[in-house]
């Protein structure tokens, strides 16, 4: 583990969730073939989908139909696009291999642990209850309960209010550049994951993380150092 991340104390770890914590990409993924097929469109492989998936339901949405919508379609699709996800929203989704290991070591040393995405509530509910995640979260804020999302600091500094704790006492985990400009706009360390969902055009050496990590034993073995 990167020496800016051992140093000091660490009292409480945040997650975003969507590519950091779970893998939600075979849902979403999912879901978004069940519209194209509605509509009679080409379906895409889970392989051009995965990297997308961070981007919501508007970003899923573009990558199936394009750019060149109206807004009743935009709106259509996306809509049809929700509903399925919805009732289908952990078929597939489930903790990356080692984060449970990785979350009891935490929960072990008394290190609270949270969750801070720009999913809105209303889908992130739903997913952590199936997941038997809720009540094991520390705390948990999503984009809609916040003025500003990520890569505003203002989700952050609601979960760092919500355990007690100084933001510079805390580390921030994620796989956009939008969490990790988060992370240090708070006052964070930050743990970049190139596991996540991440497009080829993007340089996570760029997004000036304190340590990043390539799969999730990485952050398993750099979470175990945490006591």
């Amino acid at each position: 583990m990167s020496n800016d991340i051992k140093s000091g104390h660490i009292a409480a770890v945040l997650f975003d969730l969507d590519g950091g914590l779970v893998d939600t990409a075979p849902d979403l993924a999912a879901a978004l073939n069940v519209v194209l097929k509605q509509h009679n469109a080409p379906q895409l492989p889970y392989s051009t989908i995965r990297p997308v998936v961070s981007n919501g339901a508007n970003g899923l949405i573009a990558l199936g139909f394009g750019n060149q919508l109206t807004d009743d379609e935009q709106q259509t699709y996306k809509t049809q696009l929700i509903e399925y996800y919805q009732e289908h929203i952990a078929d597939q989704s489930q903790l990356f291999d080692g984060l449970n290991d990785a979350l009891v070591h935490l929960e072990n040393n008394n290190i609270p642990w949270g969750i801070v995405t720009n999913k809105p509530a209303y889908l992130t509910g739903p997913l952590l209850h199936q997941l038997s995640l809720t009540d094991r979260a520390a705390c948990i804020v999503c984009g809609d309960q916040v003025n500003s999302p990520k890569p505003h600091p203002e989700s952050i500094y609601l979960a760092c209010q919500q355990l007690g704790i100084q933001p510079q006492q805390a580390i921030y985990i994620g796989d956009a550049e939008r969490d990790i400009r988060a992370g240090r706009l708070a006052g964070l360390k930050t743990i970049a994951c190139r596991y996540g969902y991440i497009v080829d055009l993007d340089d996570i050496k760029n997004w000036q993380a304190d340590l990043v990590v390539d799969t999730p034993t990485d952050l398993l073995e750099s979470l175990l150092l945490i006591r």
